[in-house]
């Protein structure tokens, strides 16, 4: 080691979730009653990513704590619609897959809690 802190890209972290669901959804044939949740997912999941890039290059503290709240909207409703998709899929593999990004959702939603809780001092 050379006493350097590793680096950690928050955004590069948003997009690798958003990524990740778009190709898990890609690979899966969906049901009628799936495609409203399925629509949902992609759309709230790559808004996660889109709000953080957004927080990033704001142009004042009030757009970037707006920006950052969004994302973390975002975060959490992707878990809802990821839970609900999960639920109704019937490939225990996908369900698993969608577990773990349920996982991804909720710690990313944590962790934009707490960047919110630390920039409102």
């Amino acid at each position: 080691m050379d006493g350097k802190k590793p680096t950690y890209d928050l955004e590069e972290r948003t997009y690798q979730f958003a990524l990740g669901i778009r190709r898990c959804i890609g690979s899966v044939k969906w049901t009628r009653e799936q495609w409203t949740d399925v629509d949902q997912v992609l759309r709230s999941s790559g808004s996660v990513a889109a709000n953080y890039i957004e927080a990033n290059n704001a142009v004042s503290r009030a757009d970037f704590l707006f920006r950052i709240r969004i994302s973390k909207k975002e975060a959490s409703e992707s878990r809802l619609w990821l839970r609900l998709i999960g639920e109704t899929s019937q490939a225990e593999s996908v369900k698993q897959t969608l577990a773990d990004f349920h996982k991804e959702a909720d710690e990313l939603a944590r962790i934009l809690a707490t960047i919110l809780r630390n920039s409102q001092d």
